[in-house]
């Protein structure tokens, strides 16, 4: 068979002679911006049956077929088989716009369509037996489409056709086409398919005062139970990151039975050293390595040492006020509650630390028998700089302070220390490692007026005594997520008190990182100190701030 280029040699090429060729292989490249970029799709035209080369990233297989007139996807995962059939007619139908164009010698026909709010310029002809589109939610029925433009900027154009039998082989057309599902259920497997999601908590319960009847020993996958029921641990194996991977925890919690705003943690228990935060959970607080506070109280397993490391927070959330569990209880027009609350975070930076065998816990902290209910997934997405088979670059990720009490119910101190003392710890930076910042999280507690939680205090943190970083950690934004928050107060002003402004946390919300960069951090001994003015206390009220700090850096 011949192949026609397309340019100015098509100007040439009589319609006649190809007008009636029913099979064929159409080449189409990419432009951005005026510019040729990677990378080439093909059509397989067999008659009226066409097959879509894969482009990019793209999971599944795609067809038209113009016996039906209707677009075929069908996607072969992990789940199983599922197409999607769509007629021609459910697409969105493009304006068809007067005049005669020419396209790489062509004469072409035009149409627009506006697709999300996205200009899409169609050349097509229907002039030829042959039909079809390089991307098949744009314009499946209106002929062969030759160019496709974007927003004026990212193109899609046709090279070349080649007239030629195309064989069963080369067009995949499937024998059956699996489960025919919905186009929200198709998409949902196509998203899915596109990553890898572990499981590391399913529904479990946390909560506090029910029989605890523990594994042995610590098998992987098993789920323990300490401080009373309010911290779940596991011991899970997770795969290595690779290289330009992004890694996401995801949590997704709700009320069942607690209707308080509490603060919560997943965290993971580093066990690379003589000893480590295991000890307190399976015997008490008082067993963990502790430093004695200038106000006379004892802080158990805040900062890590030669032999001893803190637990590595990696996510700090807050649970909204009841969600789901009361929802039902507390109707109010227009107000639809949520189902649960979901918080998602990148936590790459920590990726050394989880990979191989981790025990990673959940702490929320709460008095209730029904507590809460909360599901945990680590979800690893591929990256676009096809970065995989590159050799992974070496990390440094550790923990040096974390004042969050996750065993409060079992009698960890609360981090009051800041009254009359800064958050001191020694660490000691390897040689070969560079670039270190600390990964810094906290949050203000003291649920009165005069409490730390409701009034901004600046954070200061220095480096062998020198100031490095100083900020106010303050949340003015809690009122977008009343939804959340069922069971909140609501005050004779209007407000609700998940409405008001916190120290760097909302009910139901996560509480980000900052990181601070610490070039002076050079290998060897330094002191890292965080000072905040924690307020007074005020009869039985106290105020108290959870920080926790992890230095990530380079490593040769």
């Amino acid at each position: 068979m011949k192949g026609i280029l397309i340019g100015c040699v098509m100007a040439i090429a009589t319609a006649s002679a190809t007008a009636q060729q029913t099979e064929a292989v159409v080449t189409y490249g990419f432009r951005n911006n005026g510019k040729d970029a990677r990378g080439e799709q093909t059509l397989l035209i067999q008659g009226k049956r066409v097959a879509v080369g894969a482009s990019g990233r793209q999971t599944e297989q795609q067809f038209l077929n113009y016996a039906d007139k209707a677009t075929f996807q069908l996607l072969d995962g992990k789940n199983g088989a599922f197409t999607l059939k769509k007629p021609f007619g459910e697409y969105i139908k493009p304006e068809l716009l007067p005049g005669i164009d020419t396209v790489a010698g062509i004469p072409c026909k035009k149409a627009k369509a506006i697709i999300r709010s996205n200009t899409i310029e169609i050349w097509y002809t229907d002039a030829l037996a042959i039909k079809g589109t390089p991307q098949i939610s744009i314009a499946p029925g209106l002929g062969l489409i030759l160019k496709i433009v974007r927003n004026g900027n990212s193109e899609t154009y046709a090279k070349k056709i080649e007239y030629r039998k195309v064989t069963n082989e080369e067009l995949k057309w499937p024998a059956s086409w699996g489960k025919l599902v919905s186009e929200p259920a198709y998409q949902r497997q196509v998203i899915d398919s596109r990553y890898a999601t572990i499981s590391i908590f399913d529904q479990e319960q946390i909560s506090w005062g029910n029989k605890i009847d523990n594994p042995t020993g610590y098998p992987l996958n098993a789920t323990y139970h300490f401080a009373g029921g309010t911290v779940i641990l596991k011991k899970v194996n997770l795969p290595a990151v690779k290289s330009s991977q992004r890694l996401f925890a995801e949590l997704v919690q709700y009320s069942n039975g607690d209707a308080y705003d509490r603060t919560g943690s997943v965290f993971v228990v580093p066990v690379d050293k003589a000893r480590s935060f295991l000890e307190g959970l399976e015997k008490g607080a008082n067993v963990l390595p502790a430093f004695a506070g200038r106000n006379g109280k004892a802080y158990q397993g805040y900062v890590s040492t030669e032999e001893y490391n803190a637990p590595l927070e990696v996510m700090r959330f807050f649970t909204p006020f009841g969600v789901r569990h009361f929802n039902k209880q507390v109707q109010i027009e227009g107000y639809n509650w949520a189902d649960s609350a979901v918080y998602k975070q990148d936590i790459s930076d920590l990726a050394p630390r989880l990979q191989g065998d981790v025990y990673i816990g959940i702490y929320i902290g709460n008095y209730d028998k029904g507590g809460h209910k909360a599901s945990l997934t680590f979800k690893y997405y591929p990256g676009y700089d096809g970065g995989e088979g590159r050799p992974e670059p070496k990390k440094y990720v550790q923990p040096v302070f974390n004042s969050t009490n996750v065993m409060e119910m079992a009698g960890q101190e609360y981090a009051t220390l800041f009254d009359k003392d800064s958050l001191t710890v020694t660490v000691n930076v390897p040689l070969g490692v560079k670039n270190l910042k600390l990964r810094y999280i906290t949050t203000g507690h003291g649920g009165w007026g005069g409490g730390d939680e409701f009034n901004p205090k600046l954070n200061e943190i220095f480096v062998d005594g020198q100031r490095v970083y100083h900020f106010f950690p303050w949340r003015e934004d809690c009122a977008t997520y009343r939804l959340l928050n069922p069971a909140s107060g609501n005050f004779g002003n209007g407000l609700s008190s998940s409405d008001l402004s916190r120290s760097n946390w909302c009910p139901g919300t996560l509480t980000l990182p900052v990181d601070v960069p610490m070039p002076q951090l050079t290998p060897g001994k330094h002191t890292i100190q965080v000072a905040i003015p924690q307020g007074k206390p005020e009869g039985g009220s106290f105020s108290f701030w959870n920080v926790s700090g992890v230095l990530i850096g380079d490593q040769e």
